[in-house]
C-alpha cells in the first residue's frame, strides 16, 4: 500500500469528522461557531454552555473513541488469533464475562475494583470458549461459536442470578452495564478505562503483522518462528484487557468488534498490518456517530448498545447470504 492510498484509508476512517459532528449535535445544540467563540474567548462564554461542552459532552465522545477503539481492535485480534471471522469478544462470551465481574463488584465486593473483576471474568470466559471448543489440536470454527454461546450464556444466567439477589439500588447499576450505554460518560470514567484500552490496543498494533502469520494457521506460523502458545496468550490478553477496561465503564456494547473489522478487510484486504490500526480509527468513528444518533434520535436517550445491534444484527445477515462462514478468509 503506497503513502498516498495509506492517507486516503485514514481521512475516511478518521474519527475526526464523527468528532466534529457529536460535539454539534445533542438536545442542546452547539454551533460551529459557537465552537470558535467559546475557544477564543472562554471566560467570556456562559458557564452553562462551557460545562455541556467540556464536563459532559467532550468526556462523552472521547470514552466512545476509546470504547470503540478497544473494541475494534479486540475483534480484529481475537479473528486472527482464533482463524475465525465470526468471532468478537461479544460472540466469545468476553463481555459477558466482564459484565459478570462488574457485577460481583457492585453487589458484593464494593472494594474491588470493577476493571480488575470485568478483567478476570473476561479472560475466564476466552480460556472456557477456547477450552469447550478445542478438539485435539484443532479449534473447528462451528465449535468455537458454539462454544462462544454456551459460555456467554452461562455469564449471562449467573449475572441474572446477580440480579436476583441484590438490593433495588445495586440492581439499577447493574441493569446499566447490561444495556450498554455512555449515558454516564465523564472525565473520571476516561481516567479509569483509558489507560488500559490504549494499554491493550498498543500491544496488538506492536504485534499486529504477527496476526498475519497466525492467521495462517499454528503450522505455518511456527515455520516462519512464531511462538504461537505465547503469542495467542499475549493477543488473548491484550484484547481481554481493552474489553474489560471498555465494559467497566460502559456496559456490555455488542457487533462493534465483528461487523468493524469485516469491513475495514472488505476494503483494504486481509493484511494486520493495515487492518489493525484502520480498524481502531474506524471503531472509533462508528461508536461516536451511533452514540449520537443515541442521544439525538428521539427526546430521551436510547442506550448506544441497542444502536450498534441495530446495524450489527443485519451486517450479520449479509455475511452469511454472502458465501457463509467456511468462505470467508483472514
Amino acid at each position: 500500500m503506497t503513502r498516498r492510498t495509506w492517507v486516503y484509508w485514514l481521512l475516511l476512517f478518521s474519527p475526526l469528522p464523527a468528532f466534529v459532528v457529536a460535539m454539534q449535535v445533542g438536545s442542546y445544540p452547539v454551533s460551529w461557531r459557537a465552537w470558535w467563540q467559546l475557544l477564543a474567548s472562554f471566560h467570556d462564554n456562559p458557564a452553562q454552555l462551557q460545562a455541556i461542552i467540556f464536563d459532559i459532552r467532550l468526556p462523552r465522545i472521547v470514552l466512545g473513541m476509546l470504547v470503540g477503539l478497544g473494541l475494534s481492535a479486540s475483534g480484529a485480534t481475537l479473528q486472527a488469533v482464533f482463524r475465525n471471522p465470526l468471532v468478537d469478544a461479544f460472540i466469545l462470551g468476553l463481555s459477558a464475562g466482564a459484565a459478570f465481574g462488574c457485577a460481583i463488584a457492585i453487589g458484593f465486593l464494593p472494594a474491588l475494583p470493577i476493571q480488575l473483576g470485568a478483567f478476570v471474568f473476561s479472560l475466564t470466559a476466552a480460556f472456557l470458549a477456547f477450552t469447550l471448543a478445542r478438539t485435539r489440536r484443532e479449534v473447528p470454527t462451528l465449535s468455537l461459536i458454539l462454544s462462544g454461546v454456551v459460555v456467554s450464556a452461562f455469564f449471562t444466567a449467573l449475572v441474572s442470578i446477580v440480579k436476583f439477589l441484590v438490593d433495588p439500588h445495586k440492581l439499577a447499576s447493574i441493569v446499566f452495564w447490561l444495556m450498554g450505554s455512555l449515558s454516564q460518560a465523564d472525565w473520571r470514567a476516561v481516567r479509569q478505562a483509558g489507560p488500559w484500552i490504549l494499554m491493550g490496543a498498543f500491544l496488538i498494533w506492536l504485534g499486529r503483522w504477527r496476526l498475519n502469520a497466525m492467521s495462517m494457521g499454528d503450522a505455518e506460523a511456527r515455520a516462519l518462528g512464531v511462538d504461537v502458545a505465547r503469542e495467542r496468550g499475549l493477543f488473548i490478553l491484550a484484547a481481554a484487557v481493552a474489553v474489560a477496561a471498555a465494559v467497566s465503564v460502559t456496559g456490555i456494547i455488542g457487533w462493534v468488534g465483528l461487523m468493524i473489522p469485516h469491513i475495514v478487510r472488505m476494503l483494504v484486504g486481509p493484511d494486520h498490518r493495515r487492518v489493525i490500526p484502520l480498524s481502531m480509527a474506524a471503531g472509533a468513528s462508528f461508536m461516536v456517530l451511533s452514540d449520537t444518533v443515541a442521544r439525538a434520535f428521539t427526546g430521551g436517550e436510547i442506550p448506544v448498545g441497542i444502536i450498534t445491534t441495530l446495524f450489527g444484527a443485519p451486517f450479520f445477515i449479509y455475511l452469511l447470504k454472502r458465501g457463509g462462514a467456511e468462505s470467508w478468509s483472514l
